[in-house]
């Protein structure tokens, strides 16, 4: 039976991709050292996630998943780690089914946090790779209310409450907060406090590149110029997740490096963000980092709605232009600012 169970329960946005990557290479190293990462890929934590918590999309391949994750469980002598954000917002009869599964294994959770100033503008980036059309003024106008996609965004990361219902099923000791580093840190650092949190010898694991990157103001544009048009064609969910979400948004897009999204936080947010900081430090759950690192700062960049149409037409191109490599097998450029189209005079 595993001496301990580590769930890492997100929240979305908070460098979880990068730390699952970073798990998921160093996967021997991690079982040399008595660590085991359930499933034989981090696909099957997904699936088996799914699967407990009885999400419907994915139920025709989730189905038993959960179980076979528990036997796992049950098979190792030693330290289990599962990564996943799906659980971070669960409803705590969800979550005490979770932590049930395990019976007599102690449960640890770690929950990672990032400030709001780069969240906002990251989660209407995600809303975009889900198919959304929201302008980004009108986002953030709509997120201090109670309706989309307000709903929405505070169901991820209504920190206070996810971090609350977390520590009333395991305890204040057995939950630790993993701030991340401001702007500008080694996206190392985050893998330094993620191992302290979660009590992991793996300070020397193989480094990954920073994973699931943001799109500039222009390629978010582009996105969400093309929902536009495939909300009109009615195009299939299962289409648009492989050819849209992850070919074009996840990868091509997201290549570009033109002007990032410019975010100065609404007075509202700020004062939303440091009664959240209060309702942390009342948790009682250990702080790995800093909870000062969550106060949402302005961060330099260009308004998406502002973006002129030859960066848009740039920047499209340039997504034809990985996804066209990309099919043939070529390599990859690096990522390149879009260069607006111009036309030259006749004499």
């Amino acid at each position: 039976m595993a001496s301990r169970v580590v769930l890492h329960v997100g929240l979305m946005k908070s460098g979880t991709s990068y730390v699952q990557q970073r798990l998921e290479a160093n996967r021997d190293l991690l079982l040399e050292r008595g660590v085991l990462l359930p499933g034989e890929r981090w696909r099957d934590q997904v699936l088996a996630v799914s699967d407990v918590l009885g999400r419907r999309q994915l139920a025709g391949k989730s189905a038993g998943r959960w179980a076979r994750l528990v036997a796992d469980v049950e098979a190792h002598d030693g330290a289990v780690v599962v990564s996943m954000e799906f659980l971070g917002p669960a409803r705590p009869e969800l979550i005490a089914r979770v932590v049930g599964s395990f019976g007599a294994v102690p449960v640890e959770v770690v929950v990672t946090l990032r400030d709001l100033g780069r969240t906002v503008p990251a989660m209407w980036q995600e809303s975009l790779q889900n198919g959304g059309t929201r302008l980004w003024i009108d986002y953030v106008r709509l997120l201090d209310g109670r309706r989309r996609p307000a709903q929405a965004f505070w169901r991820q990361q209504g920190m206070g409450r996810i971090v609350d219902n977390w520590v009333a099923a395991v305890g204040p000791a057995n939950v630790a907060l993993v701030t991340v580093p401001p702007p500008g840190a080694d996206p190392g650092s985050l893998w330094e406090r993620f191992c302290d949190a979660a009590g992991l010898d793996a300070l020397d694991a193989a480094t990954v590149a920073p994973a699931n990157t943001s799109l500039d103001a222009a390629s978010a544009m582009v996105l969400r110029e093309l929902n536009l048009l495939l909300e009109q064609d009615g195009i299939a969910s299962g289409d648009y997740h492989r050819l849209v979400k992850f070919e074009l948004g996840k990868r091509a897009l997201a290549g570009c490096v033109g002007e990032s999204i410019g975010f100065d936080p609404p007075r509202w947010l700020r004062e939303r963000a440091s009664a959240i900081r209060e309702r942390l430090e009342a948790s009682g759950a250990r702080v790995v980092g800093d909870l000062g690192d969550l106060t949402p700062l302005a961060t330099p960049g260009t308004d998406p709605d502002a973006v002129p149409a030859t960066d848009l037409a740039a920047a499209a191109v340039a997504a034809l232009s990985a996804v066209v490599r990309e099919r043939a097998g070529q390599p990859s450029r690096p990522p390149q600012p879009p260069q607006p189209t111009t036309t030259s005079e006749t004499p």
